[in-house]
């Protein structure tokens, strides 16, 4: 039986006196891929920051495990398990692709897994393991896109959420990280895909939720969100 790891229930945020959200919510299934799609501006990165507790709902809470997080502060939910890869990668541009890498296992359960997950990110990402020494500045954008990922992952997590896996990179590049996200899920992996190629991410996903201006507009099955007419003319070009 499938079991929840992350559930968001009834959440309303924002910033200042801006209400972003709406009452959201949404699930996490344990092993699953989930795609959170919707134009610019919706909340899709407002919900992220509200899952990591960057901020506090203002009404709403959030679930990890079966506990009420939604009071811990953001170190606490990294501890527990719950790591983001933020929108525009945010590495640390004058340090090594190395040190990036030693930045990401910060927590206490990261820590006793550092050397495993190392060996695990070269695998996945032969290319970081040859820049090791090179700092992430001088990366090309599909390289510090892979780093920011790896980066991710030393942080031992029980659930990844990716804000904007694609963004600005080649079809090429693109498509090698989408079959990143597939070996990840295939591993047991639970990761909650924020992403502007909604094709793609349908394709990949095995749930999908599509927020319109603060609101769960519709959710389901990838494979039968993909195919409602209303998806397909707005966010497929069909």
């Amino acid at each position: 039986m499938m079991s929840t790891v992350l559930e968001v229930q009834d959440v309303a945020s924002g910033y200042g006196e801006v209400q972003i959200l709406w009452g959201v919510s949404l699930r996490l299934e344990e092993g699953k891929l989930t795609t959170l799609v919707g134009s610019n501006g919706v909340g899709k990165t407002t919900l992220l920051r509200t899952v990591t507790g960057l901020l506090r709902p203002w009404k709403g809470k959030v679930l990890f495990q079966g506990k009420d997080i939604t009071r811990l502060p953001p170190h606490e939910r990294a501890n527990a398990g719950i790591a983001l890869v933020p929108e525009g990668r945010q590495l640390f541009t004058d340090m090594t692709v190395a040190e990036n890498l030693e930045m990401g296992a910060f927590s206490r359960r990261a820590i006793a897994h550092r050397r495993k997950n190392l060996e695990r990110v070269f695998d996945l990402f032969p290319r970081l393991k040859e820049r090791q020494q090179q700092k992430a500045g001088t990366l090309s954008g599909g390289e510090q896109q892979m780093l920011a990922v790896a980066r991710g992952l030393m942080a031992e997590p029980e659930v990844l959420m990716i804000d904007e896996l694609s963004l600005g990179l080649s079809p090429v590049l693109s498509l090698s990280l989408f079959e990143t996200m597939r070996q990840l899920r295939a591993e047991g992996l639970t990761i909650l895909l924020v992403e502007q190629n909604v094709h793609m991410a349908l394709a990949i996903s095995d749930y999908a939720y599509v927020l319109s201006e603060g609101r769960i507009w519709m959710e389901g099955p990838a494979r039968e969100v993909a195919a409602r007419e209303e998806i397909r003319q707005a966010y497929l070009g069909m």
